[in-house]
């Protein structure tokens, strides 16, 4: 790798970024080759590479995202069962969609989790 060439700035983590801006700065570092046939995950392994950053342990960070998903269900639930004992039915239907949707991202996570 060249000392007295920079590499081009990060704007944002690498997850957060689209791949056609993955691709764009990945084409401005002559170490990477084929990054048009690249996949989103294997330029992020790619550019962690050449500027040195290390990857975070998924394992460790899926199950802490799944741990705090679980603790917004149990609120919303009871929230919404507080809501149903109330007679506040638009709160109680608000708050058993939001459990329903956190409940549904830890199962994407659980299997993200499996892939990996």
């Amino acid at each position: 790798m060249d000392e007295a060439r920079e590499l081009p700035k990060l704007e944002k983590k690498l997850e957060k970024m689209t791949i056609k801006e993955l691709r764009e700065i990945a084409l401005q570092i002559p170490e990477i080759q084929g990054v048009h046939g690249m996949s989103k995950e294997e330029l992020i392994s790619a550019l962690r590479k050449v500027y040195g950053i290390t990857e975070e342990s998924k394992e460790v960070s899926i199950s802490t995202k799944v741990k705090e998903l679980k603790q917004k269900v149990k609120k919303f639930k009871k929230l919404a069962e507080e809501a149903k004992q109330n007679r506040d039915f638009k709160k109680y239907e608000r708050y058993r969609k939001l459990a329903s949707n956190f409940k549904k991202k830890t199962r994407k996570l659980a299997k993200l989790a499996k892939k990996a």
